[in-house]
Order: C-alpha cells, then structure tokens, then sequence
C-alpha cells in the first residue's frame, strides 16, 4: 500500500485539472451530457429559500479569524438567504461565541457513528454540543483527497441527520469525467448514496461543485450549472419524490466570487452558493450572499 503522503500526492493529481486542456476546454466543457438526454429534462425550479454557505477549508488563525467575523457581523445581509460558515473544527467555538446569530455554523466533516476510539475524528454529538447546526459532507477533497467512498458517505449524512445537524450534501464530477460526458452519470452515482441513506431531506441542502472549477479560478457557466442543477432536479423528482424535487435547495460550488455570483443566481434551478476563497473575504462573501437580489430581479 502507498505510504499516505504518496496516497495523498496520487489524489491530488487525480483530483486537479490539467494545465494542457486550458485552451480548449471552453468547447470541451459546453455541455454536460448528451442533447438527448438533457432535453427530456423537466423544467421545475425550486421552492427553497436562497442558501450561501461559506466554507473555509484548513484556513485562518485566531486573529484572522477574528477579523473576518467582524468583517461579517457588521456586513447588511438580505432578510431571505439563509448564511452558514464553516471554519476549521479549532475555531468552531470562537466563531460560534462571536458571530451573529444571523449566520449559522457548520463544521467541515463529522465521523461516520457514535464518538469513540476513533482517534482525529469528531462526531455528530460532539458538534451538536458546542452549537453547530450544519456539516458539510462528501466534499470533493474529502472523496479525492482522503479517500471516502460514495457509501460512506452517504451513512455519514444519515448519522448527522439522526443527531439534528443539517447537511451540505456535495456531489461533483472530476474534469476527465466531463470530458468523456460523464457529469450526470457521476452525479447520479453520488446522489443515489445519499438517497439510499436519507429518509427525511427537509434538513439537507444539495451542492453541485464540478472538481474542475474548485479553488482553480475556472468556474461553471450559468448555462454549465444550470444543466446539472436540473438534471439533479429531475432525477429526484423520478427516484425519491416531486416534493423533495421542488424543496430541496441546490446549491453551485466551484470559484464563485462577487463579481460573478450575480449571473449564476439568475439561474432558475440555482438556490445559492457553497463559497471557498471568497468566504474568507468578509465584503465579498456578503455580496455573494446577496446575490439573492439577482434572483428575485428574474423571478
């Protein structure tokens, strides 16, 4: 077996986007899936509440830290988006202690079950104890990277939905997936996990982030995420319900920052944003948030 720096190295490389396909991936990426395909989709845009959640990765120090949370608590946010963060498992505290109650905290990940001899794990009971009301769950960095497969990830949301936390459930294709066509194949597979696990979605929110746009400066056209979230959109309403269909709110990751979160809400099938380097931003992250006001304008 590969020692886990090797391991790691192997993911990584799997998981990035290869320089050589930048000049011809404009074309390459147009479309998703095949025509055929997407035009049997049926057009029905969600009911949820616009959602952006700011998720800062393996970043920040207490002073930096300290910084952006009063970049946020003085930042005018809309009435109708719901805003969550979720910083390094180390700060959840003092963000939860000086953060407005306006925005909820989320942690990045939680064990599979019950705490235990499960030694740099936290769980569900733990986070619920110290105040976190989300977790984000089956991030590409956390399937690529560490190794999490889809099952796995799919019991990891149904043990945090036991213990009342509320779950970013993130579903994504690689760029060589895209490329051979295979988005909605990939996402159907990532999501059908988390349906064979999930029996209850009103406390789950959807987020599509193509791996190729993650932290990489490339982001998803309108038209790109617009496809996907409808795809997604109609595969639930065929395999688990037209309610959960229209409820559930999904949400588009991927190098979404303030000067192009406005044309990607737009978007009907869009609910909202799962943000990274912009969310360490405190007036960025803000104007993202409130891009909900581009939505209304099309509603």
């Amino acid at each position: 077996m590969a020692a886990p720096s090797s391991l790691a190295s192997s993911r990584l490389a799997a998981a990035a986007p290869a320089p050589q396909h930048h000049h011809h991936q404009n074309h390459q990426l147009r479309l998703g899936c095949s025509r055929r395909r997407a035009q049997r989709l049926v057009a029905m845009a969600g009911s949820g509440k616009f959602f952006v959640g700011g998720n800062w990765k393996c970043n920040g120090t207490k002073v930096s830290i300290s910084k952006l949370v009063s970049d946020l608590n003085a930042a005018t946010l809309e009435s109708d988006v719901d805003v969550v963060v979720a910083p390094p498992f180390i700060y959840i505290d003092q963000v939860k202690s000086s953060l407005t109650d306006r925005i909820e905290v989320s942690a990045q990940n939680t064990w599979i079950g019950k705490g235990g001899a499960f030694t740099g794990e936290i769980s569900a009971e733990q986070l619920v104890d110290i105040g976190c009301q989300w977790v984000i769950l089956g991030h590409s960095e956390r399937r690529h990277v560490i190794g999490e497969d889809d099952q796995f990830i799919g019991k990891k949301a149904a043990y945090a939905l036991s213990q009342n936390l509320k779950v970013m459930a993130c579903i994504g294709e690689l760029l060589e997936e895209r490329e051979a066509g295979k988005t909605f194949d990939v996402c159907f597979k990532q999501m059908k996990a988390f349906a064979d696990n999930i029996t209850d979605w009103k406390n789950v929110v959807i987020a599509y982030e193509p791996v190729w746009a993650i932290g990489t400066g490339k982001v998803a056209s309108p038209e790109q995420a617009q496809e996907v979230h409808a795809a997604v959109r109609d595969w639930l309403k065929t395999n688990v319900s037209a309610d959960v269909a229209s409820t559930v709110r999904i949400i588009y990751g991927g190098s979404v920052n303030a000067a192009n979160c406005a044309e990607l809400a737009k978007k009907e099938d869009i609910d909202g944003f799962l943000v990274g380097g912009a969310s360490l931003k405190g007036p960025d992250f803000a104007t993202i948030c409130n891009s909900v006001t581009s939505k209304k304008v099309t509603a």
